[in-house]
C-alpha cells in the first residue's frame, strides 16, 4: 500500500491550515501574495487525470470553494488557479490572489524576486480569516 507523502518543498514553503475531504489546504509562507495550495492526499499522483473520476470532481469542487473563500477574504482583482508541476511533480493546485500593482502585476508569481515571510501574527490572521470564510461556506452547503 502506497502512503501519501508531502513533497519536502511544499512542506517547507507552506503550512497546512485545513484538511478537506480530498485535499490538504496549505497557506504559502510568502506574504507577497495571499496564496493557497491544495494537495490531494493521494499517493503517486502527478496529474489531475491520475486521480479517479470521483477525486477529479472533488478536486474541482474544493478548488472552487477555496478560491471563493480567498476572493472573499482578499477582495483580489483576480484569483489565479493553476496546477503547474514542472519542479514539484506531486499534484498540487495553486490558488493565488492577485492585485493590480502587486509585486509583479500582471506578470507571473513564479520565479519573481525573493519570498517575503509573514510575521507570525500576520500569518495567523490570514489563516483565521480564510478558515472563517471556509467554515461559513461549508455550513451553507
Amino acid at each position: 500500500m502506497n502512503l501519501y507523502l508531502l513533497d519536502e518543498r511544499l512542506a517547507r514553503d507552506s503550512q497546512s491550515i485545513l484538511e478537506l475531504s480530498l485535499c490538504d489546504v496549505r497557506l504559502s509562507k510568502d506574504s507577497r501574495w495571499p496564496w493557497l495550495i491544495l494537495v490531494p492526499r493521494r499517493a503517486n499522483v502527478s496529474e489531475v487525470f491520475d486521480l479517479s473520476q470521483e477525486d477529479q470532481q472533488l478536486l474541482w469542487a474544493e478548488q472552487v470553494m477555496v478560491a471563493k473563500a480567498l476572493q472573499s477574504v482578499t477582495q483580489a482583482t483576480k484569483i489565479n488557479i493553476a496546477a503547474i508541476g514542472n519542479v514539484v511533480r506531486q499534484l498540487h493546485v495553486h490558488v493565488v490572489a492577485r492585485f493590480e500593482g502587486d509585486a509583479n502585476w500582471p506578470g507571473p508569481i513564479w520565479g519573481f524576486g525573493v519570498a517575503e515571510p509573514y510575521s507570525d501574527i500576520a500569518f495567523d490572521a490570514m489563516k483565521t480569516k480564510i478558515l472563517g470564510v471556509l467554515h461559513d461556506q461549508t455550513i451553507s452547503l
